[in-house]
């Protein structure tokens, strides 16, 4: 209390970049899906906020489009390897080409997890979808007697995939690479001994390994390990500024959300997608003034106490 947070910071360097908030835009497929612009929209909402924006390999936009629809905006580009790495090369000199900054690749969906409703839903691509980054023959999710999503997968994804692909990966970009999907402090170690330029704790929206743990509970011991040598990233479970500001107290150097963004698309495509990245931002922002910060250095872990510390009183 009686802290001077009347002109507050929320911008940070990331990645060699300067953003105005430490909240990013997650990557997460088929935006097409909540409103007919697409990754596009998503991408120029970030831009809006002087935000990041992450592009999934599964995007209904291409790489190209949404880097013309959104030429200010600091994109980067999530990465699935395929058993096909012509494609895979293929995929990274597109981002490489378009302007994106970094690349996060996904390294916790070896196989799909077993999602019950989208094989009750036999989800497949609505007609008149594709996805935005390939041929039509690898675009097309067919309606099918289970997950589509999930055959596709399986048919395409390499599930080889061993830590030496990362040296693989770095041989063949200068993209800074960040893997996502990093739930233990041994794997974030791993990854930092590689020379990974981030760690992205992350549990794929809770939707791969059942009662995985929370990714707000296992930041702790990551930035323990590996928060004085990578940046750390966070997402899942981010719906308020709050959540923001207790991630970052616990080591996360910035966080990304996906939901709440495609509900705002949904709602009023590329305005909808602004209004809900506003409504983080704005209680983000009260959170450091009431908790007497004014700028992120401010904040410190000593600023969040679990709870069972209060049961044990």
């Amino acid at each position: 209390m009686l802290r001077d947070v009347q002109n507050r910071d929320l911008s940070i360097t990331i990645q060699g970049e300067r953003v105005n908030v430490p909240i990013g835009i997650s990557p997460c497929a088929m935006h097409k899906m909540a409103h007919e612009d697409g990754e596009c929209a998503s991408a120029r909402a970030a831009g809006k906020h002087g935000a990041i924006f992450i592009l999934s390999t599964l995007s209904t936009c291409s790489l190209e489009e949404v880097a013309t629809a959104a030429p200010n905006t600091v994109k980067w580009f999530q990465l699935y390897i395929y058993k096909d790495r012509v494609l895979t090369t293929s995929l990274i000199r597109r981002a490489e080409n378009s302007g994106y900054k970094a690349l996060v690749l996904t390294v916790d969906a070896p196989v799909f997890g077993i999602r019950y409703k989208d094989i009750k839903n036999n989800f497949s691509l609505p007609s008149g979808l594709k996805l935005g980054n390939f041929s039509e023959e690898l675009s097309v999710m067919n309606q099918t007697d289970g997950s589509g999503l999930t055959k596709y997968v399986m048919n395409l994804f390499d599930d080889h995939l061993v830590w030496d692909d990362i040296k693989w990966l770095k041989s063949i970009t200068n993209l800074p690479i960040i893997v996502k999907g990093i739930l233990s402090a041994a794997d974030a170690k791993i990854a930092a001994d590689l020379g990974c330029d981030g760690v992205f704790v992350s549990n794929h929206g809770g939707r791969q390994l059942d009662t995985a743990p929370a990714t707000i509970e296992v930041l702790p011991s990551i930035a323990r390990e590996v928060g004085h040598r990578v940046d750390i990233y966070l997402d899942c479970g981010i719906r308020h500024g709050t959540d923001v500001f207790k991630a970052l107290a616990l080591g996360a150097k910035m966080v990304f959300l996906a939901q709440p963004i495609l509900w705002g698309l949904t709602y009023d495509g590329q305005k909808g997608a602004e209004d809900v990245f506003g409504i983080v931002v704005n209680e983000f922002d009260n959170a450091m003034a009431l908790a007497g910060c004014a700028s992120l250095d401010q904040i410190e872990k000593e600023m969040v106490v679990h709870k069972s510390v209060y049961s044990k009183l």
